[in-house]
């Protein structure tokens, strides 16, 4: 299944171009799953019909669906109480409610990202197009999959279950009780759901929208999207420069808007992916004749996947090469650290802490650079880890 993930600044319009291309892929018989993470339905809106928590066929070969996630946190706590039963029997706790559970900080994005991978998952449909949140929402959310299964594994490492037989006699000689077998299947199973996200997400067959009007806000936008997504190692399929105007009198009094449009447009055509141009339509798109009007682009049927190969240069410079793209990044708002095996790479607002590739741990960071938006770093192999033949 290909999965367009649609995202852009909010009051860009992403969800009327997110129902624009459902319905685009759905004209040429491609079966679509459209999802929306808005609580209101402005999906609704656009389609012209009614969205909701049960996925629903709006038109032929669309089904829309957003996901409720107030029922779904309520599902999950109640099945954690069930398998922690004997625990909070133990400690004297008294059992929520279905009705008097509310979702948690993160809970609602955790049940999207779920609902994400089911639908990726599913052999009913042919594409899956989602209407991810605005920016910089969607970006956290996209970036959450990966980061909490790195935190997991730091707290609750899984090679730590070998030493179930222990846990009694080290907890007599730490003074403190161990964490008990529930808590480690626990955290396998969430890791277990956390990877399926995850490898939805990193699929070749993944690729990100990116909506925004042309003009200085949006191209700022776009600047920190492209980057964002690029340290995640997200390709962008395309930019679509929503709410374009028409040529106007140069008299008109959208002669200055139109101006600002033209510059942000040339400006663009200079990102490593496509741009596309949507126009205005004088007023909010709603229902499928509205959205046949804007003219999206199909979805690319042959994606490209983002690759961050390392050359091996030892024969020329003694060094091993990792490069990573990273179109838009500024040097000055660059900064590298290592950390045993990881590398922690912060490009302005944002940070990835990713493990090295393999023959890398074997060696010392010798340089960075930046060129032509890609990040070169240079590793020298330590002699001491390095085997003599490898030279």
């Amino acid at each position: 299944m290909r999965t367009i993930l649609i995202t852009g600044p909010g009051g860009s319009g992403r969800t009327t171009i997110a129902a624009a291309t459902a319905q685009r892929a759905a004209g040429e018989g491609v079966r679509t799953l459209l999802l929306s993470a808005d609580r209101t339905d402005s999906l609704g809106a656009a389609l012209g019909r009614a969205t909701g928590p049960v996925p629903e066929e709006v038109a032929e070969n669309v089904t829309a669906w957003r996901p409720d996630a107030a029922a779904r946190f309520q599902e999950d706590l109640t099945a954690f109480q069930s398998r922690a039963a004997g625990v909070l029997d133990l400690l004297g706790a008294a059992r929520l409610d279905a009705e008097e559970v509310t979702p948690l900080p993160g809970a609602e994005e955790l049940c999207f990202l779920r609902a994400v991978r089911d639908a990726a998952l599913s052999e009913r449909y042919d594409l899956l197009v989602v209407d991810l949140p605005p920016l910089p929402q969607a970006l956290a959310l996209l970036a959450l999959p990966e980061e909490l299964r790195r935190y997991l594994r730091r707290l609750l490492p899984p090679e730590r279950q070998a030493a179930r037989a222990l846990r009694p006699v080290l907890g007599r000689l730490a003074g403190v009780p161990m964490p008990s077998d529930w808590l480690y299947e626990t955290a396998a199973r969430w890791d277990v759901e956390l990877a399926a996200v995850e490898a939805v997400l990193t699929d070749r067959n993944t690729a990100v929208r990116l909506v925004a009007e042309p003009g200085p806000a949006g191209a700022e936008a776009v600047r920190a999207a492209g980057l964002g997504l690029a340290l995640r190692g997200l390709r962008t399929e395309a930019l679509i420069a929503n709410r374009t105007l028409p040529e106007a009198d140069p008299d008109s009094l959208l002669a200055g808007l139109l101006a600002q449009q033209r510059k942000a447009l040339a400006d663009w055509q200079g990102q490593p992916y496509d741009v596309r141009p949507v126009p205005h339509l004088g007023r909010d798109p709603r229902g499928a004749d509205d959205l046949t009007a804007l003219a999206v682009p199909p979805v690319n049927p042959a994606p490209a996947p983002v690759e961050w190969p390392v050359t091996d240069r030892r024969s020329d410079d003694g060094v091993l090469v990792w490069h990573i793209p990273l179109p838009g990044a500024i040097r000055d708002e660059l900064d590298l650290v290592r950390r045993g095996d990881e590398l922690v790479i912060t490009v302005g607002p944002f940070r990835r802490i990713v493990p090295l590739p393999s023959a890398l741990r074997r060696c010392t960071v010798a340089g960075a650079g930046l060129r032509e938006g890609e990040l070169r770093i240079r590793f020298a192999p330590d002699p001491d880890l390095w085997p003599a033949t490898g030279r």
